[in-house]
């Protein structure tokens, strides 16, 4: 069975437009890319394990934040490495200059036996639909897309 991921797309509006919360992956493989490198804050989860409760825990230790509120779940995606990744989209807030991730441990510089700490995620940002369709990973775009029909449903 492949590796299964659960998240939380954290959205709100601002001043009419719809936004979505996607972190920046750390470490220096990410470090000078930008577009199509963002993601919704998740982790992988084990078969025994809720996959709602362990995207509430992924995205604590992604943002140090927690979130609560009307989870509604997106229809599951496959990314192009084959990871299922099982989205749930709540209405939140969160300010991204006050996040605190947790961190991993890698050989870095490559070859030099030296271990370095990394954060898994270096920041967070708001964006909206248009934006947030450039910064995502691509394997994640089809999540955005059924979240903004989503809203645009309940909107009008």
């Amino acid at each position: 069975m492949g590796k299964k991921s659960a998240g939380i797309l954290l959205y709100r509006e601002r001043k009419g437009t719809a936004q979505v919360f996607l972190v920046h992956p750390g470490g220096p493989f990410w470090r000078n890319k930008d577009e199509g490198a963002w993601s919704i804050p998740k982790g992988e989860f084990n078969p025994d394990e809720d996959p709602l409760t362990a995207a509430r825990r992924e995205f604590g230790e992604e943002t140090g934040r927690f979130v609560d509120g009307d989870f509604e779940m997106l229809t599951p995606v496959t990314q192009p490495g084959g990871k299922e990744v099982h989205v749930w989209a709540v209405a939140g807030d969160i300010d991204p200059d006050n996040l605190v991730s947790n961190t991993f441990s890698m050989e870095w510089p490559p070859r030099s036996g030296k271990k370095q700490e990394f954060p898994e995620v270096d920041r967070g940002a708001w964006f909206s639909f248009p934006e947030a369709e450039e910064k995502i990973l691509k394997g994640q775009l089809g999540l955005l897309k059924e979240l903004e029909k989503i809203l645009k449903e309940k909107n009008s």
